[in-house]
């Protein structure tokens, strides 16, 4: 994560976004979410992230990802509300993303909202899945 703080380029973002494959987030308003990237035919995988919210499935085009990385320069520092990043189609998810990846800074309340849901279990869970993730990438 440090080289995507460092130099925020598509490759890095890449690197980091299968690095936190089935790691919990939080939208704007708080909701937890995790997402999954599957394989295609080739055994490679897809650049398209499969948002989960409530047990249903979500596609997000890792062009809508790319589009709201490149306005964050536009933006500023911290971005008030999601769709501050642009108006694209899970917007929600990418804000709650790039926020846990250090790529933006979100207002007060939002962290307060963010942090209120979810508890030192769920917290312990996503790191020992993090953790789990790091291993199997750096294998390959």
């Amino acid at each position: 994560m440090r080289k995507l703080r460092s130099e925020p380029t598509e490759e890095h973002l890449w690197e980091t976004v299968l690095l936190y494959c089935g790691v919990q987030f939080k939208t704007y308003s708080g909701l937890p979410f995790t997402y999954e990237i599957r394989k295609g035919r080739s055994g490679e995988y897809t650049k398209e992230l499969w948002i989960d919210r409530r047990g249903k499935s979500k596609s997000l085009a890792w062009s809508s990802v790319l589009l709201a990385l490149g306005n964050i320069k536009k933006v500023g520092e911290v971005v008030e509300r999601p769709k501050a990043l642009s108006d694209i189609r899970g917007v929600a998810y990418i804000y709650g993303m790039f926020y846990r990846f250090g790529l933006i800074d979100v207002p007060k309340e939002v962290k307060e909202k963010k942090n209120d849901r979810g508890n030192k279990k769920q917290k312990k869970g996503r790191e020992d899945m993090l953790e789990e993730n790091i291993k199997f990438f750096r294998r390959l």
